[in-house]
């Protein structure tokens, strides 16, 4: 029996790639991978659209990026939004840096009904600087990471907490200027604080002034109004709505049943109903059958009985039927 196409044991000439497999869902960690190939193909003349379409393809419309770390003066935490996201990655190589990857070891993940967690607790940023002296800085840390559980998996959080680096200078350096002094002093400094370049560390605090903003810069190019009017309405509308009340839960009304009054306490009170019912001859109730056979005993049927009073003024005036089979008129 002869091998085909549909065969799976079938051998291509052409390959094991001939063949058309299934589509699969893309492992996080291979997100990972394809985001350091991007920033890897990035040139010199990489401009801010670069940026922007390298924003798009890895993060979604509403992504944060947070830093997490301490330096000298104490902890820092730096939350950015996803329009100041590109921003972030280009001053990583304006301030010196020429490659940049991440290393996912140990990695965990969680899926959940719309996402995907993944959790690193060993994971280095590793950046290669070319200026001011050939240095490579790993810096280590925590990184968790929430991707969007459909065909894109893009990145919705990413939250990097970084716990140590270091800065390794290659030997043949050390040793081309073993004999000056100065050179040797100024390749012992830090040209990172916990990793991060001065470039970086700048635009994360100008990003406390700009995250705020963004308000203020999205109406501001969606209305083309002056930047005093577009303070004037945000303003105003956060004041509406710390002034409004708060919205009070719907009740359902309730409806009320209307209690039917029997034949004995409606017959008794037969005259008080003449009087109530002359008065208010605008609320009148519908006339409603009632039947009188299954209250008292020996009555066959009772055709025309109503809550009406009838021509003598009477509550209910009809035929009915005894026992014995006479008609008899009842009031």
């Amino acid at each position: 029996m002869s091998s085909t196409p549909h065969d799976p044991f079938y051998s291509s000439p052409f390959g094991p790639f001939y063949r058309r497999h299934t589509p699969y869902m893309v492992q996080p960690e291979y997100r990972i991978y394809e985001m350091n190939k991007r920033l890897q193909s990035r040139t010199e003349d990489s401009d801010n659209l670069w940026w922007d379409a390298f924003a798009t393809e890895f993060f979604e419309d509403d992504a944060t990026l947070t830093l997490s770390f301490c330096l000298e003066d104490g902890p820092k935490r730096y939350t950015i939004g996803r329009t100041l996201i590109p921003r972030y990655f280009s001053t990583v190589f304006e301030g010196g840096v020429t490659d940049l990857y991440y290393i996912l070891k140990h990695s965990k993940e969680s899926y959940h009904n719309s996402s995907i967690t993944v959790d690193c607790d060993q994971c280095a940023m590793v950046t290669q600087h070319g200026k001011p002296m050939f240095t490579k800085v790993c810096t280590e840390g925590r990184l968790i990471l929430e991707f969007t559980f459909d065909d894109l998996m893009r990145i919705k959080t990413w939250h990097f907490t970084i716990r140590q680096y270091r800065e390794l200078v290659p030997r043949s350096i050390l040793a081309m200027h073993a004999q000056d002094p100065q050179v040797l002093d100024q390749l012992s400094k830090n040209i990172t604080r916990m990793g991060l370049t001065n470039f970086t560390l700048n635009y994360l605090r100008l990003c406390v002034i700009l995250e705020p903003m963004q308000e203020l810069m999205s109406r501001h190019k969606t209305y083309n109004l002056s930047p005093r009017d577009c303070l004037k309405t945000c303003l105003f509308q956060k004041w509406q709505r710390m002034v409004a009340p708060p919205a009070e839960p719907t009740r359902q009304p309730t409806t009320k049943r209307r209690k039917r009054k029997n034949s004995t306490s409606s017959t008794s009170n037969s005259s008080a109903g003449n009087t109530t019912n002359s008065a208010g001859s605008k609320k009148k109730t519908p006339a409603a059958s009632l039947s009188l056979s299954s209250q008292v005993p020996g009555l066959g049927a009772i055709p025309n009985c109503s809550l009406n009073p009838g021509r003598d003024g009477d509550l209910c005036h009809s035929t009915a039927v005894t026992p014995s089979g006479q008609f008899k008129e009842k009031h």
